[in-house]
């Protein structure tokens, strides 16, 4: 279980660039939940998700995962419990190294490293079996450089080695977002097939509303550091896509209005 309670993050403070880009988020993520973050550039959702990785330290808040309290735990530490998978495809593997080195660094997380050991026949044909479920014909090529597949190709491999050790939490960070969109219905494919088999809770941004309502149990909607919409149970059953952008609408609209008239708004359809 992940539990985050009154978090606040601000970045540069007390100068003209300051930023408050959290704002006491409070959020409780039940085992092998599939939570949907949404919201516009600069609302917070991928500043939540580098809160709970331990990218920074939040000012105040707590974070707890598993029954541990890791609020100060440094990203290192936080990273034998989270798997996570970045926007960039070429983030989180070492390119110079062969896909076998990079998926055994990953099978071996948190365990002293060497590769005349990790690389031993037996953990070679478990590597090449479960590269063969991605049907890109990646398994006979595992002493390729990893930095020479194409976008689609690492990040589907990335996903592997962020879930291979079934991590109490997996992050996903816009991880479609510079695919094309054939290797995105790829990796997206791929993602719902990993986190279904392994009951991963998961943490997933992104910007695509179709990928928002068919992925996931439940969907918040950030908006200037805090959550804004939160919808579970028969509301998330119900939504399209639609309903997403119509509530995008709703807060551009009240961006542009009277502070008094928002706060209505906010308050009738929150």
């Amino acid at each position: 279980m992940l539990e985050v309670v009154d978090l606040l993050k601000t970045f540069n403070p007390g100068t003209p660039n300051e930023v408050r880009a959290l704002r006491s988020v409070t959020l409780r993520l039940e085992p092998s939940s599939f939570l949907i973050i949404i919201g516009t550039n600069g609302s917070g959702k991928s500043t939540l998700l580098n809160a709970v990785a331990g990218t920074f330290l939040v000012d105040t808040g707590t974070i707890t995962l598993a029954g541990q309290n890791i609020t100060r735990w440094p990203e290192h530490r936080r990273a034998r419990l989270i798997g996570r998978v970045f926007q960039n495809p070429f983030s989180g593997t070492a390119p110079s190294m062969s896909i076998a080195e990079n998926l055994a660094l990953a099978a071996r997380r948190g365990q002293p490293r060497g590769f005349g050991w990790t690389l031993n026949r037996r953990l070679r044909e478990e590597l090449r079996e479960r590269i063969r479920s991605l049907n890109m014909g990646l398994e006979n090529r595992l002493d390729n450089a990893i930095g020479s597949l194409s976008g689609g190709q690492r990040q589907a491999l990335t996903l592997i080695m962020a879930s291979w050790l079934k991590p109490e939490l997996l992050l996903l960070d816009e991880h479609t977002a510079a695919l094309d969109p054939k290797s995105a219905d790829q990796v997206i494919r791929l993602t719902h097939e990993i986190i279904e088999r392994d009951r991963l809770t998961t943490l997933m941004v992104t910007h695509s509303m179709q990928q928002a309502v068919h992925l996931g149990d439940r969907i918040i909607m950030m908006h200037k550091g805090q959550i804004l919409h939160d919808l579970q149970g028969p509301e998330r059953a119900r939504v399209r896509p639609e309903d997403l952008l119509r509530r995008f609408d709703d807060v551009r609209r009240r961006e542009q209005l009277d502070p008094a008239v928002a706060e209505l708004l906010q308050q009738r359809y929150v």
